[in-house]
């Protein structure tokens, strides 16, 4: 047929086939060879150009009958077949084009569908810097990010919300790029991104240089302390904080211990979901072993510290600290209880691959780690040394509860 607007008109509508699926038909000019129309059993008829590129046949559509006449259909056709002829595929070419469009929000989302084991922190920071620090980049092209703006955003961070969050941004920024440059390519299978432009920031040695805190519960503030946090109201943000200051784990990896994850006939724990995705069991000393016996006596949840949020376990409880900051003066956030077991750790001259251990800090590189395994059991007593020391410093000397008592059969 020749196509023209009288003869698209006049083409039938196929029926639809026989489970229900549309039905479509092509017919083809025969003056334009590749030229035609799709007609379907839904009533829409589209040009498109069909012709073989590289030996696989390549569909391209033009645009609907009605949106486009047509006459206008085929010149595009002809433009369309030319670049054809001339070795240009169109489709990786349009393939291409839409690649260097995609938005710095696109390759986020993309980025955060692929590492979908990424810790609800790291996915709140994302979401966060992707909305406040890149607010104005987030619907723009990423290839439209250069090396000067990346310069200017990052000390623009650095004046108006701190050093510390400008490189937050700019770690998470060179991070999308890593990730798009293997994502992204063009028809040729090159990647469109070419360059990070982050790296910028390190070749003018332009990052921000934090100091990392070091603050912590001093030796001589601890009796205090110990007073103030026993006279709060709460039992359970009481023994939470507790907890952490006698085993120096993370806020999270304390507040989502299960009774399930504690084993009280063999003393010992084991937190799952840990910073380095290894399950790390440690040794409960008898100050501890004494605290969860209690607890676990008086539990009415899958949570040894259960709160009333929306997880179930205890968040972070601010104004109970800060009753016990303004009680004593003495100034601290929950890490600082961490920075507290390890600085008293490493004045008892526990062994380096015992604190590391204790700490579930990895050991890359080190050959001879590999070679130590240290069990729950060998940890017992570097947790028993730390323990004591801190009970010493609280001028408890020794358990402040009556003796350990045997646990009666309960399945936990």
């Amino acid at each position: 047929m020749h196509i023209t607007k009288t003869s698209v008109e006049k083409l039938p509508i196929p029926p639809k086939g026989s489970l229900g699926q549309t039905g479509q038909k092509r017919y083809y000019d025969d003056k334009l060879k590749g030229f035609g129309v799709r007609v379907t059993s839904g009533g829409a008829k589209t040009f498109i150009v069909e012709k073989l590129v590289k030996g696989k046949l390549c569909r391209i559509k033009i645009g609907r009958f009605g949106e486009l006449t047509a006459e206008q259909a085929r010149k595009n056709a002809e433009i369309l077949l030319g670049q054809i002829a001339s070795g240009i595929d169109p489709l990786a070419e349009k393939h291409t084009a839409k690649m260097r469009e995609v938005t710095l929000q696109e390759v986020m989302q993309d980025y955060l569908q692929a590492r979908k084991s990424l810790k609800p922190k790291t996915l709140y920071d994302y979401n966060r810097v992707l909305t406040i620090a890149f607010v104005a980049w987030k619907n723009k092209p990423l290839i439209s990010i250069t090396k000067d703006k990346v310069a200017k955003l990052h000390e623009k961070l650095g004046k108006e919300n701190g050093e510390a969050y400008a490189n937050l941004a700019m770690r998470v920024l060179r991070a999308l790029f890593n990730f798009a440059a293997g994502q992204y390519e063009d028809s040729q299978g090159k990647s469109l991104i070419t360059e990070n432009p982050v790296k910028r920031l390190s070749q003018n040695r332009a990052w921000y240089r934090i100091e990392r805190r070091q603050t912590f519960i001093k030796s001589h503030e601890l009796a205090d302390w110990y007073t103030a946090v026993k006279n709060l109201g709460n039992e359970t943000l009481r023994d939470y904080l507790l907890f952490i200051l006698f085993t120096g784990l993370r806020r999270q990896e304390a507040a989502k211990l299960k009774w399930n994850q504690v084993d009280l006939k063999s003393k010992s724990f084991t937190i799952i979901d840990t910073k380095n995705r290894k399950p790390h069991t440690l040794p409960l000393s008898d100050y501890l072993f004494e605290l969860f016996t209690n607890r676990y006596k008086n539990s009415s949840s899958d949570y040894v510290f259960p709160g009333t949020g929306e997880g179930g376990y205890i968040i972070e409880p601010r104004k109970q600290m800060a009753k016990v900051i303004e009680s004593t003066g003495i100034q601290f956030t929950v890490h600082d209880l961490r920075r507290t077991f390890i600085t008293i750790a490493e004045s008892l001259d526990i062994a380096a691959y015992a604190l590391k251990r204790l700490l579930n800090h990895k050991m890359n590189g080190d050959v001879t780690a590999g070679y130590i395994i240290l069990d729950v059991e060998r940890l017992r007593k570097p947790m028993q040394m730390i323990a004591d020391h801190l009970l010493l410093q609280m001028k408890l000397e020794k358990s402040s509860v009556t003796p350990l008592y045997q646990i009666q059969e309960k399945k936990i």
